[in-house]
C-alpha cells in the first residue's frame, strides 16, 4: 500500500475459482459462504440425513460429513478450523484444529467433532458446523547446518518470553 492511504482503501484481492465437486448427500444444501464481507472463513454444513441426525454425546466425537469434495490448486491448502459460536455456546469444537486438506486430496471433507459440553449436542441437516480456509502454503528444501545463526531468544522456550 501507498503511504497515506488508509487500510480500507487497499487492494482488494482476486478470488480464487475452486472446483467443487457436491456428492449425493448434498442435495438440497447451500455451498459453503462467507457471511460477511471480511470474514476468512467459509461456513461448512453437515450433509447428515434430515431423519437421522448424529447425536455427540458429552466427551464424545464424531465424523461428520459435509458432502462436498474439492479440487485445490498445488500450492494452496484448505483449513477446516471450529466454529467460534459453536464452541462458545454449546462446546462443541472440532479435534485435530485446524484440519489439513492437502491439494492432491479429492475424497469427502468431514468434520470432526467433539462435544465438550455438558450436554448431548445433536447435529442437524444443514447446521453450520465448521469454518474451511483456503490458504497458499510454501514447501521447502533442508539445508542441514551445524549450527543456526543466533537471536535474542535464542532456544527459550514456551513460556520464555513473558507470562
Amino acid at each position: 500500500m501507498q503511504a497515506g492511504v488508509p487500510f480500507s482503501e487497499g487492494v482488494i484481492p482476486v478470488p480464487l475459482t475452486l472446483p467443487v465437486k457436491p456428492l449425493p448427500h448434498f442435495d438440497g444444501l447451500d455451498l459453503p459462504k462467507y457471511q460477511t464481507s471480511g470474514s476468512a472463513g467459509l461456513d461448512l454444513p453437515a450433509a447428515v440425513p434430515a431423519d437421522e441426525p448424529v447425536t455427540i454425546p458429552p466427551g464424545e466425537w464424531r465424523m461428520i460429513p459435509t458432502g462436498l469434495s474439492i479440487a485445490l490448486p498445488d500450492g494452496y491448502e484448505a483449513q477446516v478450523r471450529p466454529r467460534s459460536g459453536l464452541a462458545a455456546k454449546k462446546g462443541v469444537t472440532c479435534l485435530n484444529t485446524p484440519g489439513t486438506v492437502d491439494a492432491d486430496y479429492r475424497g469427502e471433507i468431514r468434520v470432526n467433532l467433539i462435544n465438550h459440553g455438558p450436554e448431548p449436542f445433536v447435529v442437524q441437516r444443514g447446521e453450520r458446523i465448521a469454518q474451511m480456509v483456503i490458504a497458499q502454503f510454501t514447501q521447502v528444501d533442508w539445508d542441514v547446518r551445524d549450527s543456526l545463526d543466533e537471536t535474542a531468544r535464542g532456544t527459550g522456550g514456551f513460556g520464555s518470553t513473558g507470562v
